[in-house]
């Protein structure tokens, strides 16, 4: 099986052509090249598929082997990956997901190749019972939480997939992401389980965050939890509905949640790591 690696602000999958290549058990394959150990390494497995209805379809899966609706720092490499191959060569790219059809806009270098990408992300989703999250009010912007020795005040926003966000005070490169993320993860108010996003507020234009994601631990981007991130500090009085920059562990994303609309964009870049042959089962 021919892949690529690539990735989105440090956020690396394994991505395989399936325009050319056939996989029959994607939740065994996403655990197998996940490990970066035994396998290629990567925080899951992205299929690229042909669509009836968009420009071409993405699957992404967990290294659990859990599917995924939607991944922002994916679907940016999905966009690149179809518009430098020339499967999908055109200024803007459509993408089919678990989330529903994305608008991604290309923006080349020189030489005609995918720089960095623009994606519609959709308008966040803050109804209790469609992000979900079991609480007593609508949309959620106060639901306290005890992990250890903390209390911590969550809103909950769906860009496709839950998250809970959480703004603390303390420099957020120095928190103990996975001592709190695993636990809140799995809280009983998450029905299917909850992206966990810790930020830092800089200034109204400027946040920092680290994620904890869910089926994969904590990851160096996560392109829906920045969306997420930034639509809860809008809420919250925090950020204008202007660009805001998020530094991530790996790199910058811009989020803008316009006001015309309703709907998130998010701008960042997409990379190509290597490319090679697998030859276990797939």
């Amino acid at each position: 099986m021919r892949f690529t690696k690539m990735h989105g602000c440090g956020n690396d999958y394994v991505y395989v052509n399936c325009f050319e290549e056939s996989v029959s058990s994607p939740q065994q394959l996403a655990k197998a090249v996940s490990d970066r150990h035994f396998g290629i390494g990567s925080d899951g497995l992205v299929l690229i598929l042909p669509s009836d209805t968009a420009d071409c379809r993405m699957r992404m899966f967990n290294p659990d082997g859990s599917e995924s609706e939607m991944c922002g720092n994916a679907i940016r490499c999905v966009a690149k990956y179809v518009y430098d191959k020339g499967i999908i060569h055109k200024p803007v790219v459509t993408v089919e997901t678990l989330a529903g059809i994305k608008i991604i806009e290309v923006h080349t270098d020189e030489n005609d190749i995918a720089q960095t990408l623009t994606v519609d992300m959709g308008a966040p989703v803050i109804e209790a019972g469609e992000v979900p999250v079991i609480a007593e009010t609508s949309p959620v912007t106060d639901l306290m939480l005890s992990a250890w020795d903390r209390e911590f005040r969550f809103t909950c926003v769906s860009m496709g997939n839950p998250h809970a966000v959480t703004f603390i005070s303390e420099n957020v490169s120095e928190f103990e992401v996975e001592k709190y993320g695993k636990v809140f993860e799995c809280d009983e108010h998450f029905p299917r389980r909850a992206n966990i996003e810790f930020a830092e507020i800089v200034s109204p234009e400027r946040l920092k965050m680290r994620v904890w994601e869910r089926g994969t631990g904590e990851t160096l981007a996560c392109g829906t939890g920045t969306c997420a991130t930034v639509a809860a500090a809008c809420l919250n009085g925090i950020c204008p509905r202007k660009p805001v920059t998020v530094e991530l562990l790996g790199g910058e994303l811009v989020i803008e949640w316009k006001e015309s609309d309703g709907h998130i964009y998010m701008t960042g870049p997409a990379e190509y790591t290597f490319e090679g042959d697998y030859y276990g089962k797939v």
